[in-house]
């Protein structure tokens, strides 16, 4: 396909969140019978902020009108200490800002619903926050942040029993999938959100479903069945003046009929797309939809409408995603993450302020009464042993200096590190074989690499970061900086790979399966993060681009960038495999690392010899 089919694609992510905590699409008719309601003034309290965010959630033709109501819902619900509706106002104003191209003022809008609904103990609301949060990072190309909240979104409204937003989950994370090619995952949460929405007779929902399960046979070249499930999407949309996901899909038609030769037709879509993109403000849509003309033009030998076009095109994408936005989404996201565990911290200190002042009176007690001695001395050993103990805990999830630091001062500061190796992981065929075995055999499988993969890790002083489904990442170089961080990277790849390798004929219980690797150099952003338990973390370009070199990697090999190559090349031989293209990136430098089986392959023309190794 196109790569301009892949960028209305990702388009697609974060339409559900409109959906999440109502059963019903968005009605700009039940906007217009309210507008009279709210402008006689008569409803008070609960009733008045029920009616706003009517407003707020309703209105879709003038999305500024729409944030103004959400804008007073806040400042109502703040007034009177109503926890529930500050939630549902913030939620809101984070919609309506990212359906404008905003998207930091949207991310910070989301994180302010999410701690309003954990302050309100309102599960499916915190949920859908979560997914908002998640839809923004998968916005701003940040996959391993992005499958971290959808996860927690997942869990925690599966606790809710909110069917309508776990649906709406179900399918931005089954997009997110999608936006890295891994179609049978996408499919099967595709399906259980179909099948949830046609549970609740939803059918906004089933129009969504649609569409995504048509834009999945759009990328895989199925361009009748994607076809026959877009236009049927938009015949629903259509009907309930949902023009958001209308005007994407109308982009992806147009590049269907694009792909036949048909550019009349793919004309019509996207000047249809464009029209109703303008007339609702939506600026990304804007963007795509002038660029799709640009390519159609181009094509009809006219250069002068396309040129026009793709000017166009270019101020509306730089105004949507730039690069300080999205540096602002990762620091904010540190900020709110590191804020929760202050509070948890304060919480901790003041216990042990209240601790001590326990042991100082059971000392005076002991001194005035000594039959007491006995009964002291137990208690005094166990407050010792749960002091212990804590602190064993946090070693077993912190970094020993971040946690002797958190200890110091209450808190941890985010720390830019210039040089961090970043290592990914990647099971070849993991959602497919995930589909025809027993979840606890899988689930005893993945624990047993990765118990091995974390004694790698520490051998080598790696620092673990997480694990997402079946993905491993660990980086070298933190949290204390190291001049061989990206030698030892190299050698703990290298003992995974032989690992896996090792296991892959084993007879046993187990279910085995080949792996990939990739790693890359370059700086990183470090800090605690975690809503419910701590959790140290890396942000930054570099670990996109190491997520990158795992999925351009192949099974069995270690695929190393450019970066990574010149820390490495007079100690490891590697093959150089040419500039290979990256979404989003553009062409980058790869290497392949050779093992003792593979012979040394010929010189690249720009590298010269070292160490005995002629390195390719």
């Amino acid at each position: 396909m196109h790569n301009h089919l892949e960028k209305a694609r990702l388009l697609c992510l974060g339409f559900f969140v409109l959906l999440s905590g109502c059963l019903y699409a968005q009605d700009q008719q039940v906007a217009d019978s309210l507008l009279a309601q709210y402008r006689m003034g008569n409803t008070k309290g609960q009733a008045r902020m029920e009616l706003l965010r009517q407003l707020a959630f309703n209105e879709s033709r003038n999305l500024p009108q729409a944030i103004r109501y959400a804008e007073e819902l806040i400042a109502m619900a703040s007034k009177e200490n109503d926890y529930l509706y500050l939630h549902r106002g913030y939620y809101q104003l984070g919609n309506k800002k990212r359906l404008l191209g905003e998207l930091e003022p949207a991310l910070s809008a989301f994180i302010k619903s999410a701690g309003a609904a954990q302050q309100a103990r309102f599960l499916p609301g915190e949920g859908t926050a979560y997914t908002a949060i998640a839809d923004i990072f998968s916005l701003s190309n940040n996959h391993p942040n992005a499958m971290t909240y959808y996860q927690r979104a997942i869990a925690t409204l599966r606790r809710s029993g909110d069917t309508a937003s776990l649906a709406s989950t179900l399918s931005n994370a089954g997009d997110e999938y999608l936006n890295y090619q891994r179609y049978d995952s996408a499919l099967l949460l595709f399906e259980e959100a179909a099948h949830l929405f046609a549970k609740i007779n939803h059918p906004t929902g089933k129009a969504y479903s649609m569409g995504n399960i048509g834009m999945v046979y759009a990328n895989q070249g199925q361009n009748y069945q994607a076809e026959t499930q877009i236009n049927a999407a938009i015949r629903i949309l259509e009907q309930t003046e949902d023009y958001h996901p209308v005007c994407v899909y109308l982009i992806a038609m147009s590049e269907i009929y694009h792909n036949k030769g048909n550019i009349p037709t793919a004309l019509k879509y996207a000047q249809r797309s464009l029209g109703l993109a303008q007339q609702y403000q939506l600026k990304d849509q804007i963007s795509e939809a002038h660029l799709q003309l640009s390519v159609l033009y181009e094509q009809t030998g006219a250069p002068a409408q396309s040129l026009e076009h793709f000017k166009t095109h270019i101020a509306y994408r730089d105004s949507v995603n730039n690069i300080n936005s999205v540096q602002k989404i990762a620091d904010l996201r540190t900020d709110f993450e590191v804020a929760q565990k202050q509070t948890e911290v304060n919480l901790l200190r003041q216990s042990r302020r209240n601790q001590q002042i326990i042991v100082v009176s059971l000392f005076i007690i002991v001194g005035l009464l000594a039959v007491l001695m006995t009964t002291l001395y137990r208690n005094l050993s166990t407050i010792s042993r749960e002091k212990k103990r804590s602190e064993s805990l946090l070693l077993n999830i912190l970094p020993a200096d971040t946690a002797q630091e958190l200890k110091r001062n209450g808190k941890v500061e985010a720390v830019r590190f210039e040089q961090v190796t970043v290592l990914f992981t990647d099971f070849v065929q993991f959602s497919r074989l995930a589909g025809t075995i027993e979840p606890e055999q899988l689930v005893r499988s993945i624990d047993y690499y990765f118990r091995g993969f974390d004694a790698i890790t520490t051998k080598y002083g790696l620092e673990k970061i997480k694990t997402v489904g079946d993905s491993y990442m660990c980086a070298g170089g933190i949290p204390i900086a190291t001049p061989d961080h990206a030698r030892k990277a190299v050698l703990a790849a290298r003992e995974m790979i032989e690992l896996v390798r090792k296991e892959w004929t084993a007879t046993d219980e187990l279910s085995h399966f080949e792996v990939r690797i990739g790693l890359h150099t370059g700086p990183v952003v470090a800090g605690i993060v975690g809503t419910t338990k701590w959790q140290y973390d890396i942000w930054g370009d570099t670990v996109n681009i190491a997520s990158r070199m795992e999925s351009k990697s192949e099974p069995g090999k270690i695929n190393i960038s450019e970066t990574t190559y010149q820390q490495i090349r007079a100690d490891f031989p590697c093959t150089y495999r040419g500039e290979l293209e990256v979404k989003n990136r553009g062409l980058l430098k790869m290497y392949f690392l050779e093992d003792f089986t593979t012979q040394p392959a010929q010189q690249h023309p720009d590298t010269k010899a070292a160490s005995g190794y002629a390195h390719t």
